[in-house]
């Protein structure tokens, strides 16, 4: 009981310790001379990450009492993997230390503004949903309703020449693509920090993109929100102990439409299109490998046949479950899809002077590296189903 008692205070006071440190560095920084100074040596691209980042993990635990009070909690169950009551609402503080940051350094433009009010309208029906259950056709009007903003405020997919028809499917795919990226995040937050991770990391990516295509703004957007993520990870994804709070439904939604939002602000290649295309599908492939891959198993098999049923339907068949069932441990699988990710940020990084059979052959090297995971998913499967006493 000693031993457990040392312990607790001495990881209180190393919180404590951090809090501080990050409050002084704050304040540091948000001094008109420290922001001037770095604006003025072209350092503007860390100063964005480092507002957001403190100003995210001086939040995240003023949202946890505010969880824990309000009883916000994401209580265990059988298809759940913590084994104790867990906060919610951490999205909240992403999205403060990404807000905070766009704020301070005055990243404002029509399209910014219009993907803002879209993401706080996805934050504000997601920790709705957090807080009391919220039917499944209300979350799709929201989604239909940040699209719509989004849309209207000049982002959307652009590759068609002009015309109705084509002006048409353009924003048909501009709400496919918000959509799906937004509920993907969603979907693969089962982990400890491996969605406040995968935010981080395709955000990174993102913004070393924008920076060779000369998109400085995309960047400085991009880095605010990963400064986000990263101050709130500490909380989420801790050595040798459980998260001390989700993102919830708020957190990982507005991550994910955020990111597609910044895919779709990204002028990738003018010129050409598979580049185009090709960049934004490889930082994110992750994300679309996971939505795809459980859409059309749970359809073949009947488990979903509506897009309610879609969002609805919980089960134990995403990439992270399956990693777990060959043997890999919580850990070892979110690092390990970590580095999927990364790797596939890197291809993405290459297209900058590549040509278009370039693009091509780092969609298949994506495409390999992700059929891979099918292997190991399937491998998984297998031995789950043998522990179970199941013939297949």
């Amino acid at each position: 009981m000693t031993d457990n008692a040392e312990q607790t205070e001495d990881s209180g006071f190393s919180y404590a310790y951090l809090y501080g440190a990050a409050f002084i560095i704050l304040g540091f920084i948000l001094m008109p001379q420290v922001r001037g100074w770095m604006k003025d040596h072209g350092h503007r691209w860390l100063y964005v990450p480092a507002v957001s980042r403190p100003a995210s993990f001086l939040t995240t635990p003023i949202v946890r009492a505010l969880a824990l009070r309000l009883k916000v909690v994401d209580v265990p169950d059988a298809r759940k993997i913590h084994g104790a009551p867990t906060p919610l609402l951490g999205g909240l503080a992403v999205f403060f230390g990404f807000a905070f940051s766009v704020f301070v350094n005055n990243l404002h433009s029509p399209e910014a503004t219009g993907v803002a009010a879209a993401s706080a309208i996805i934050l504000i029906v997601g920790a709705w949903d957090d807080m009391r259950r919220v039917r499944a056709t209300v979350k799709m009007a929201a989604q239909l309703l940040a699209c719509a903003i989004v849309v209207y405020s000049g982002v959307r997919l652009s590759f068609f020449p002009p015309g109705l028809l084509e002006d048409a499917v353009e924003i048909f795919l501009t709400f496919l693509w918000l959509i799906g990226i937004s509920n993907a995040l969603n979907f693969l937050d089962g982990m400890d920090g491996l969605a406040s991770g995968l935010g981080a990391i395709a955000s990174l990516f993102i913004g070393i993109t924008a920076l060779q295509t000369d998109q400085p703004f995309l960047m400085f957007l991009s880095l605010g929100l990963m400064g986000g993520c990263l101050g709130f990870l500490p909380y989420n994804l801790r050595a040798g102990k459980p998260a001390a709070i989700f993102l919830g439904d708020a957190g990982s939604t507005f991550i994910g439409f955020t990111l597609a939002s910044l895919g779709v602000l990204g002028t990738w290649d003018v010129n050409d299109p598979i580049k185009a295309f090709a960049m934004p599908m490889l930082i994110l492939g992750v994300l679309i490998f996971d939505t795809t891959f459980i859409t059309v198993s749970r359809v073949v098999s009947g488990k979903v046949s509506s897009v309610r049923e879609w969002l609805e339907y919980v089960g134990r068949d995403h990439i992270h479950h399956k990693l777990v069932d060959v043997g890999l441990s919580r850990r070892q699988t979110v690092f390990f899809i970590f580095l999927v990710a990364a790797s596939l940020g890197i291809s993405a990084l290459v297209l900058r002077n590549g040509r278009t059979v370039d693009a091509l052959l780092l969609l298949i090297q994506g495409f390999n590296i992700l059929f891979l995971l099918v292997i190991l998913m399937q491998k998984g499967a297998g031995t789950r189903n043998k522990d179970n006493g199941s013939p297949h």
